[in-house]
């Protein structure tokens, strides 16, 4: 016997809606054997699981996020654009946002002289792509923030080489 007549078998009282189920599976594709095998209550909690789960934008993560609750209160967080490496002339990481903690107590360490500090924040680097992410981060761990030196659009120059021997009065240098 098949397993859709063994299930139909076992299930009397609901053979109609397996039945008609079964039939619209016939027309559509093949037979998935997960939903014709079970019943109507077991595929109404597989609909409910299946659902996608929604977290509110309004999450304080402050409090399960392990940072002690004074550094919380007392912080400020610069959320900024880390400016471009002096050694090199790309302009790969240029467009990144970054949040940096405002400083705390530092000391210079007697023994080697290295600076040194009890702040266990003062080495944290996080990245974002955007400002906007970089914010809502802030504000779902409970951190005070403030946006340092928005992206301001540059002047666009013109850097062709062929332009320092143009020929026209603008730009024409005199060799008298």
């Amino acid at each position: 016997m098949s397993l859709i007549r063994q299930a139909l078998a076992r299930t009397a009282p609901t053979m109609q809606f397996t039945a008609r189920r079964w039939a619209s599976s016939q027309d559509g594709g093949p037979l998935d054997p997960s939903t014709a095998l079970a019943r109507p209550e077991e595929l109404d909690q597989r609909n409910k699981l299946s659902g996608k789960i929604t977290v509110p934008v309004e999450v304080n993560l402050g409090p399960i996020s392990g940072v002690p609750e004074e550094q919380l209160k007392e912080r400020r967080v610069r959320i900024h654009i880390p400016p471009k490496n002096a050694m090199q002339s790309g302009t790969d990481n240029i467009n990144t946002w970054q949040i940096e903690f405002d400083n705390r107590e530092r000391w210079e360490n007697p023994l080697m002289g290295w600076a040194s500090t009890g702040d266990p924040l003062s080495n944290l680097n996080v990245k974002f792509g955007s400002k906007e992410e970089a914010i809502t981060y802030c504000e779902r761990n409970g951190w005070r923030w403030f946006v340092d030196g928005d992206l301001k659009p540059k002047k666009e120059r013109v850097k062709n080489y062929g332009i320092n021997f143009s020929w026209n009065k603008r730009t024409r240098v005199s060799t008298k």
